[in-house]
């Protein structure tokens, strides 16, 4: 097998790292920088220029290749269509979650293919393994980062066993703060560097301001569950189930005790209206079920419906324990222990097997 791997580089010291650690380890290194996003990049928020700057100061240090690679066409066509029309319909998307599987680790892993590499790596926090022995010999496991605090496992369950297999992650192992402290001592330039936040395309920018762009809005009403009409909306695409602020009705009085917050608790598409409840705790914000729709697995196939299982149905998130209540094509309903706060459309529900990320789907309304 050929000792090329390819690393894809962002700018950040995660990344950064993942290339040391790799040409350190004796392998063929070439360092590619993925261009996603075209639009608007001389944007004051778009930090696409620097990034790359920073890419190839770092390959200057570590003494390794650097290519750069427009994927813009492939990124609007893959990912950002279906988190428009997800907005549009509603919901909301992760948009992190579709391009591991379609950019970074299909168009890109495409790519370093090509190049006569055999696998790729990034900068995620999370592991791979293979299955030595046993009925599942040969199989590749997802397995979370032991910084749990940044594991990315979650972004990644998406993967086939295919793209898995040809992946690397030299950071499974490290803690953040040693990323940075090997970073501190290499002379990489971006061993300071803030980590980027949100979403790619978006960037530091108010996200308002750029759906704006891209999405009609139509104003409505914003009603409490008992009907009472407390606002309008400025379009329902513009807020997310379990959101307290920028709702505009900070002044009106909730219907539970004095002061507690408003909260979006639901979305009526038919009539164009904004439902929000009082109170963090309101019974509305609590499901102890929630349906998936769109599954993937990881893992290679679906799980055993008697298995113990956790599962986030957000980022950040502790796993809670689930079982599969039913699971028929591609659906599937799971049962909580405890109730799931803010489960919101569009959003992944991502199943776990102790540290075994087995993949997941689309949380349904």
């Amino acid at each position: 097998m050929s000792n090329k791997i390819v690393v894809g580089l962002s700018g950040g010291v995660d990344s950064a790292v993942a290339a040391l650690l790799l040409k350190r380890a004796g392998y063929e290194v070439v360092g590619l920088f993925m261009k996603n996003w075209e639009d608007d990049d001389d944007d004051a928020y778009c930090s696409t220029r620097q990034d790359l700057i920073d890419c190839a100061a770092v390959a200057d240090v570590i003494g390794i290749e650097l290519e750069a690679v427009n994927f813009a066409a492939e990124y609007k066509e893959r990912v950002f269509s279906a988190f428009l029309a997800e907005y549009q319909a509603g919901r909301t998307p992760n948009p992190d979650v579709l391009c591991n599987a379609e950019i970074k680790f299909k168009a890109f892993l495409d790519h370093a293919l090509a190049l006569g590499a055999a696998r790729i790596a990034t900068g995620h926090y999370a592991g791979v393994r293979e299955v030595r022995e046993g009925p599942d010999a040969g199989r590749f496991e997802l397995l979370k980062a032991a910084d749990k605090g940044k594991d990315q496992s979650y972004f990644l369950h998406r993967l086939s066993q295919s793209q898995l297999s040809r992946a690397m992650f030299p950071l499974a192992q490290m803690q953040k703060t040693e990323v940075r402290g090997i970073a501190r001592e290499a002379g990489l330039p971006v061993h300071a560097k803030k980590d980027s936040t949100g979403i790619c395309f978006i960037g530091e920018r108010p996200f308002r301001e750029f759906l704006n762009r891209y999405l009609p809005h139509t104003p409505g009403p914003i009603r409490t569950p008992e009907g009472r009409l407390i606002g309008e909306h400025v379009g329902l695409a513009f807020y997310t189930i379990g959101q307290r602020k920028g709702i505009g009705i900070g002044g009106v009085k909730g219907g539970g005790a004095e002061g507690e917050a408003w909260y979006v608790a639901g979305k009526d598409m038919a009539k164009n209206e904004l439902v929000v409840v009082s109170g963090h705790d309101h019974p509305l914000l609590q499901s102890m079920s929630l349906r998936v729709a769109d599954l993937s697995w990881v893992s290679g196939s679906a799980p055993d419906t008697a298995c113990a299982l956790a599962a986030k149905t957000r980022y950040r998130q502790s796993d809670s324990p689930c079982r599969i209540v039913r699971m028929e094509g591609d659906l599937l309903e799971l049962g909580f222990e405890q109730p799931q706060w803010a489960v919101t459309p569009g959003q992944s529900a991502v199943l776990y097997q102790g540290q075994v990320c087995l993949g997941g789907g689309v949380i349904q309304a």
